[in-house]
């Protein structure tokens, strides 16, 4: 059943895109021509109308291609968006090339423009609204996909807590073969040995096998199963927790090797757009900001004996140390290496106070940036004290050296800052880092702007 809604929602899906597309191009021409001023059409109606019917199956093969008909259960809303619009472009250069090769061909650029942000626009917004009422149908348990767990261990369990926090995504666990019935949420199916007998009689949509390292033993008996009876098989292995979010995959002489560590900021062409916006943001925020950093610098200066600007040295991209810049908000001490400051720290000082609560004391960092030290948008770096601490208690706690430390950060702007915890602050890192792009910096410093620079640091 699941084979046949998905094939009904794939056709549906497919001739709604191609009559959006359509339909985007004509509006193009339309509000060229009828609502903006001095339009005149060198080329005839007919003309556009041949063109957008042209591009119907341009648009449906790039998408194709792109990965959009695909099921989208576990695949994030701005992931779908990413492709959607890097497809559009693609379709768009080719149409511009088109026209080109066509010299005689004298298309409005206006109304080509237009088309661009309607057909983006239109198709973004029938994936928002199809997302949601998917999510709302699988939710009242129609349109289910059902799924056989093999493995009874700590890795089948967390997919099974994986899938019941996430309904919307309408996965429906049958039950679970294994060889220990130890698990009692979910039904008890039978045990290895059982499992073909099991996938000719229940015909699951899919089977994931979560077995611990000592029954790895039984996976060319599931391997084995799931292919004679035509079942699509996924493993999760018992290693899982030291995985990223997008492994991947490399080959010598066709032995496949799992890259555990290989991050979107190691592709050179990443970290120079990264680099790129950290040089020009810099610059542009330091002469933006000198103002406010003037009236601290005088602020800091008249507060309380001591330099304006406080250095402490923190551990950034791959564990080599520097200074970090700060305008001074307590009074000298000799605890600035080993004790962390609180909400309520007695060393403050009363304009210190102030612009802690208002993020100004950060703005220095902007010159860390600059040097290279720092990025805009990173893990917030440690002081080497507490990263030789918590590298011993906290998994996973070092791979946040693999990228340069930021100003502000996605844990940061999830309301982890402070006195907050080190292991959640590492999970949002983590996925930072394994999920890095442009367009997530951007998000990042807009959400700072939008919540992140009045904390909830007290005055006194």
């Amino acid at each position: 059943m699941i084979q046949e809604n998905q094939l009904l929602l794939n056709r549906l899906n497919i001739a709604l895109d191609g009559l959006l597309v359509f339909l985007s191009f004509l509006m193009g021409y339309w509000l060229r021509f009828y609502v903006l001023p001095g339009g005149i059409s060198v080329m005839p109606f007919r003309a556009y109308v041949a063109a957008a019917a042209a591009l119907i199956p341009l648009h449906l093969l790039t998408f194709s291609i792109m990965g959009l008909y695909e099921s989208h259960r576990s695949i994030r809303l701005y992931q779908e968006l990413g492709r959607l619009f890097w497809a559009n472009a693609l379709d768009f250069v080719l149409l511009l090339m088109g026209f080109f090769l066509m010299k005689d061909v004298h298309f409005s650029r206006l109304a080509l423009g237009i088309f661009f942000v309607l057909v983006n626009a239109s198709l973004g917004l029938k994936r928002i609204v199809l997302r949601k009422f998917l999510h709302r149908v699988r939710i009242l348990g129609y349109n289910a996909k059902k799924v056989l767990i093999i493995g009874s261990g700590a890795v089948a369990k967390d997919y099974w807590k994986e899938l019941r926090r996430s309904p919307e995504l309408g996965f429906q666990v049958v039950g679970y073969v294994s060889e220990r019935p130890d698990w009692r949420e979910v039904p008890y199916l039978g045990s290895f040995h059982r499992l073909g007998e099991l996938l000719d009689q229940l015909k699951p949509d899919e089977a994931v096998a979560g077995l611990e390292m000592d029954e790895y033993t039984q996976m060319p008996r599931i391997i084995q199963a799931c292919e004679n009876s035509g079942t699509k098989l996924s493993l999760i292995p018992f290693y899982a927790q030291y995985m990223p979010a997008h492994p991947q995959f490399d080959s010598i002489n066709g032995l496949p090797i799992i890259n555990l560590r290989r991050i979107p900021l190691d592709n050179l062409g990443n970290a120079f757009l990264k680099r790129a916006m950290d040089v020009v943001g810099s610059l542009v925020l330091i002469v933006l900001t000198s103002p406010v950093m003037l009236f601290a610098a005088i602020g800091v200066k008249l507060s309380s004996p001591g330099p304006i600007i406080f250095r402490q040295k923190r551990v950034g991209l791959n564990k080599r140390e520097f200074y970090m810049y700060k305008f001074r908000s307590m009074r000298v001490n000799d605890q600035s290496e080993t004790r962390w400051s609180s909400n309520t720290d007695d060393r403050k000082t009363a304009f210190g106070a102030f612009i802690r609560k208002c993020s100004i004391d950060e703005l220095p960092q902007f010159f860390n940036v600059l040097k290279g030290d720092m990025s805009l948008v990173g893990p917030r770096p440690e002081i080497p004290h507490f990263v030789e601490q918590f590298k011993e208690e906290i998994p996973l706690y070092m791979v946040k050296h693999q990228v340069r430390p930021g100003i502000t950060g996605w844990a940061q702007v999830n309301g982890l800052r402070g006195d907050t915890s080190i292991e959640e602050r590492i999970r949002h890192d983590i996925f930072y880092i394994e999920n890095w792009s442009l367009l997530l910096d951007v998000k990042i410093l807009l959400m700072t702007l939008w919540k992140g620079i009045i904390n909830k640091e007290k005055l006194r």
